[in-house]
């Protein structure tokens, strides 16, 4: 069985930065991926990046100020948000899919496999 474990976020102040982690267990696939997104209140869940196989993807909002990494010796990977803003506060998800197709990489219902949601808030 799949299980992910965030950790990281909390309280920021705009221009603020942090990172959080996504730690996976179980599990084995081909083409992997795994890809965070968050949904703030009242509005849908939204892709904001991605890796798979090295190659990494991210949302138009969040280009150029979020890092996404792994480190596949630990099966963690990492979201490194730097310059945050107040319409980053969301609850941040880790999801993992094990046959991802790359056309798909954005959607969440490409990823079987959710972690529980880590609060990320960002205001003066």
């Amino acid at each position: 069985q799949v299980q992910l474990e965030e950790s990281g976020g909390g309280w920021m102040q705009p221009g603020g930065s942090t990172r959080l982690s996504c730690t996976a267990s179980g599990g084995s696939g081909s083409r992997p991926a795994t890809a965070w997104f968050r949904q703030a209140p009242g509005k849908e869940r939204e892709f904001v990046a991605a890796i798979r196989s090295g190659y990494t993807y991210y949302s138009d909002s969040v280009t150029g100020r979020f890092t996404i990494s792994k480190v596949s010796a630990k099966n963690t990977v990492f979201l490194q948000m730097n310059d945050l803003k107040p319409e980053d506060t969301a609850v941040y998800y880790c999801a993992t899919s094990f046959t991802t197709i790359l056309s798909t990489i954005r959607s969440a219902q490409a990823y079987p496999y959710w972690g529980q949601g880590t609060q990320v808030t960002v205001s003066s």
